[in-house]
């Protein structure tokens, strides 16, 4: 029964390197392309609390 289908829980977008992208509709493709986006941004944010961390602790030892 179709209904039931829609009831089920979708499984939340995810992305593997390399993987192939042929079957893959424009919308999954946006989308996967949305997701990797908010990742790198969160990265990027955690590098830069990294960094400073780094930089307030060898200011703090060259002092």
């Amino acid at each position: 029964m179709a209904g039931e289908d829609d009831e089920r829980p979708r499984k939340a977008a995810s992305h593997e390197i390399g993987q192939d992208l042929s079957m893959l509709s424009l919308e999954e493709l946006t989308a996967r392309i949305s997701l990797l986006q908010g990742e790198i941004e969160r990265l990027q944010q955690a590098v830069a609390k990294k960094r400073a961390s780094r930089d307030a602790a060898n200011n703090i030892f060259k002092s």
